[in-house]
């Protein structure tokens, strides 16, 4: 089964597949060898790990293609691709939907914020009118050469509009085309609780650590029905005081030793790039 059939079963299937994010390879390939299902390319972990930069439009189709590209090559789950706005218009998210199904996305996440987009947990937000956003997730559908290629239509709408108003954004994208829902940052438990049932779309709910939703456990969002439960930075977040943990050792005591539990063994760093897989191809080729 290919990973866009994969991903389509997951999704379907509403018991609310946990997938962390991944700001590179690297972390893509721990993601897969901890045996989550499937991982979700980060925009805002690609801007800040590849850029040290806030998520706030940074990042261009270049970046997010090529990490993407990267990332196929490196582990065999299915892959969902944050795209932003999908750089532009209509005519730019055609082509950021091929761009990235060649580059081996599974499904494409585009949002319907006013370029340059923020943080959907960030204060400030605008988003463009339902009329630009449906023609944008039209274009998405139209654009695509894979059937089984999902699109992902997120709203932002309930930080400028209310929540009511995100529910007919939403529910306008469905109608257009999109395959998945996405309704971001709204605030309250009850409307968490309120989405499954008021939008009949497989839908992600995101996940931020410190942001403005409140936190639910995967397994009660799956009995809610939610198809994707996103924890887009929960590895860059730890990675982050990984970082901070062992060069505060480092610097303070000048030196830093595998037993220190700070930092993972020269074996496992070696393992996990896949060192003996290229140690036989030596020798085979050698």
């Amino acid at each position: 089964m290919s990973t866009r059939k994969q991903l389509k079963k997951l999704v379907e299937a509403r018991r609310g597949v946990l997938v962390p994010g991944a700001f590179n390879a690297l972390s893509a390939k721990v993601i897969e060898d901890l045996g989550f299902e499937a991982i979700y390319i980060t925009g805002a972990g690609v801007t800040n790990m590849w850029f040290g930069m806030p998520d706030q439009g940074f990042m261009g189709l270049a970046e997010i293609a090529d990490h993407t590209a990267r990332i196929r090559d490196t582990v065999n789950v299915p892959l969902l691709v944050d795209a932003d706005t999908g750089f532009g218009n209509a005519l730019n998210v055609y082509h950021t939907v091929r761009t990235l199904e060649r580059a081996g996305a599974d499904c494409i996440q585009l949002e319907d914020q006013v370029a340059p987009k923020r943080c959907g947990h960030f204060s400030g937000k605008e988003v463009i009118s339902t009329e630009e956003a449906v023609s944008k997730i039209k274009a998405a559908v139209d654009a695509r050469r894979d059937s089984d290629l999902l699109i992902m239509a997120r709203t932002d709408a309930a930080a400028t509009h209310g929540f009511e108003a995100a529910i007919e954004r939403a529910q306008i994208f469905a109608e257009a085309g999109a395959d998945i829902l996405f309704v971001e940052a709204v605030t309250k438990a009850e409307e968490v609780r309120a989405l499954p049932q008021r939008l009949s779309k497989p839908q992600l709910m995101n996940m931020v650590i410190g942001g403005k939703t409140p936190i639910f456990n995967a397994d009660q969002l799956a009995e809610l029905g939610f198809g994707v439960v996103l924890y887009a930075n929960a590895a860059l977040q730890g990675a982050v005081v990984g970082m901070q943990n062992a060069l505060t050792v480092l610097r303070d005591q000048k030196e830093v030793r595998e037993s220190s539990g700070l930092v993972a063994t020269f074996e496992e760093r070696q393992r996990l790039v896949g060192k003996p897989e290229w140690d036989a191809l030596e020798k085979r080729y050698g």
